[in-house]
């Protein structure tokens, strides 16, 4: 997409919740009140609300500390890091720059949870846009400071930052001189920027809105996308199918409008890969994660050649326990037969993450629970409530916030499993500050999924029941499936997508037919595509929020597997270690991060290693009959 070089001070930034599985919806009155109180987040400890006088207050010193910044700066680096103690004066100029940073993302975050708890709301709506005009309009005053920072010498800066109080931000400055070589004259820079409110950023809110605005037809009630997904893992076939057929329905009457976002990103993010040089179409998101493209490329690559030993031979088990040689895809997720489902109150879904948290690690379970105690959930589902789930770190001089949308289900609580995971991770890696907190997708992952693990051990061990523990691991089984094939099939759809783009604009069904083609060649002959799932792309966020996202959730998955392994057979001393890991936040290389326990991702065999966890759960699924 046309943006500036990242690392400028930052919107709002959220880490998602991975696509394509069924969320929680609406619940009916008798099982919202077996849930018990669900929480609502306390936004007070950013702002008060939309009318806070704080909000304007801090939206003036973001645009006053931007132009100062700008005119202390500006045109000046190179000498100022020449200069005798260029050291100590670069260290302040980057402290200053996070300090806007750090301000800048407050309101910014304010903003985006603000409009996620009612996407509908005019006010909201408004207030989230307004907000994102003046940031974008203040940040231009400080794009040139990345952009002079990559023109200094490499020998001037290594010097420089000989000086500590520069060297802290070593790790930072690293980070940006990465993108020095695809940089562009800075006025170009600068038209990118201001034009992304009216760009890509507009074509988000669009995409946004319109799925918000979606009503499906399902047994003579109209339903908002949450609820009719929900009615995907329902225990009823015939609601599952009435579901999967309204989507259908409701996707066909909206394909063209999700076919031109489609389009315009895609040629929005050709432009911008064409002016600045990217060879490969993923290689700004491989650059972000700070990964290289050959680990990506043996990641794809070795889980495309497994595709027959998981997702092919789980769903041919699965349609043998419904006594069908294939499954219709709204059956792909159905809960197993025979197996009754139970709802999971909010207090146990509570107790049962933190005390697998605490098993592992009192300390994590000790951060965990300031999300119950402090009010930083938002659980119940809403009216306009932004779908799914995410947790979003804000700052690191306020707190992470986690978003779910609970209704009970066995997943829900997996889902909260997962997003703990994430607030526990930010929580971790605050202190490393605005500029070095963030960690790359592939990383971002690694708590959450940890976190589940956790959980799921936790409840297999407790399960007695042949049945439950058959449905157990199938769920889990089905969960690592939709994390691990079902995102590297996204990942190759997008690339599929983008690559055409460039040589003209997808008609509609041109995108479906790239659709059914991975979905083929990823579920396999056990599962029957009944007509109108060529449309089923259209829901999928990240293809239009974060363009190739999706392959850090097979990342972080077989890299969590191989964790795991190393923690079963080495306990002593992981929990220490693992969480070092996650403080270290975006301060070093994913090699650096792994090599204490001694996993290396650029190694062929170590997505072997996490594959094959995958591999013997359906076998156990296979011998439990």
């Amino acid at each position: 997409m046309s943006q500036p070089m990242p690392r400028s001070p930052r919107m709002t930034k959220r880490v998602a919740r991975r696509p394509g599985k069924a969320t929680a919806s609406i619940a009916k009155p008798a099982v919202a009140k077996s849930l018990g109180r669900l929480p609502e987040w306390n936004l007070d400890d950013l702002y008060a609300g939309l009318d806070d006088p704080a909000i304007k207050r801090d939206l003036d010193r973001a645009d006053a500390d931007c132009i100062a910044f700008e005119e202390s700066y500006k045109g000046k680096l190179a000498t100022m890091a020449a200069a005798p103690d260029g050291g100590a004066q670069l260290a302040e100029a980057v402290r200053r720059y996070e300090e806007i940073d750090d301000l800048m993302g407050r309101i910014g975050s304010y903003a985006g949870l603000v409009h996620a708890g009612d996407t509908l709301d005019p006010a909201r709506t408004k207030f989230y846009g307004d907000v994102q005009e003046r940031m974008t309009a203040a940040s231009t005053h400080l794009l040139f400071f990345t952009l002079e920072l990559n023109r200094v010498d490499d020998a001037v800066l290594e010097k420089a930052i000989a000086e500590p109080a520069l060297g802290h931000y070593r790790p930072w400055l690293e980070d940006v001189r990465r993108y020095k070589p695809y940089q562009l004259e800075d006025r170009v820079e600068q038209l990118f920027h201001e034009k992304s409110v009216t760009g890509y950023s507009a074509w988000n809110r669009q995409f946004d809105a319109t799925i918000a605005n979606l009503r499906f037809k399902v047994a003579g009630k109209s339903l908002a996308i949450e609820p009719t997904l929900n009615l995907l893992v329902d225990r009823s076939g015939e609601k599952r199918k009435a579901a999967a057929e309204a989507m259908a329905q409701t996707f066909k009457d909206h394909v063209r409008e999700f076919a031109l976002i489609t389009n315009t990103l895609a040629k929005d993010k050709e432009i911008s890969d064409r002016w600045r040089g990217f060879v490969d179409i993923a290689d700004d998101r491989h650059l972000s994660n700070r990964v290289e493209r050959e680990v990506v490329d043996a990641l794809v690559s070795a889980v495309r050649d497994a595709y027959p030993r998981l997702s092919h031979r789980y769903y041919a088990l699965k349609a043998k326990w419904f006594g069908k040689k294939r499954l219709p895809h709204w059956d792909r997720n159905a809960p197993l037969p025979q197996v009754p489902t139970r709802t999971v109150g909010w207090a146990e879904a509570k107790d049962t993450v933190l005390t697998a948290y605490g098993a592992f690690s009192p300390k994590m379970a000790a951060i965990a629970k300031r999300f119950f105690d402090e009010r930083w959930i938002d659980a119940p589902v809403r009216p306009g409530k932004a779908p799914g789930a995410f947790a979003h770190p804000t700052t690191p001089s306020a707190h992470p916030y986690v978003l779910l949308n609970y209704q009970g289900k066995p997943r829900d609580v997996m889902t909260l499993a997962h997003e703990l995971g994430h607030g526990v991770h930010q929580v971790l890696a605050a202190p490393n500050g605005a500029l070095m907190a963030p960690t790359p997708l592939t990383l971002a992952e690694t708590a959450s999924v940890f976190g589940e693990m956790l959980t799921f051990k936790k409840l297999l061990a407790a399960t007695r029941d042949k049945k439950e523990r058959k449905a157990m691991l199938a769920a889990k089984a089905e969960d690592m499936i939709n994390t691990v094939v079902r995102q590297i099939a996204f990942y190759t759809f997008e690339r599929s997508v983008h690559s055409e783009r460039r040589k003209g604009e997808l008609t509609a069904e041109r995108i479906g037919e790239l659709w059914l083609d991975v979905q083929r060649e990823s579920l396999g002959p056990a599962i029957e595509l009944k007509p109108g799932y060529e449309n089923f792309w259209v829901y999928i966020p990240h293809f239009i929020h974060s363009p190739f996202y999706v392959y850090a959730y097979a990342f972080g998955d077989c890299l969590v597997n191989s964790l795991y392994a190393v923690y079963e057979h080495a306990a002593e001393g992981f929990a220490e270690r693992y969480l070092a890991m996650l403080a270290a936040g975006g301060t070093k290389h994913h090699s650096e991060l792994l090599k204490p326990f001694g996993l290396d991702a650029r190694d062929p065999s170590f997505w072997q290693g996490g594959l094959g966890v995958i591999e013997r759960m359906i076998a156990e699924l296979e011998s439990l009959g």
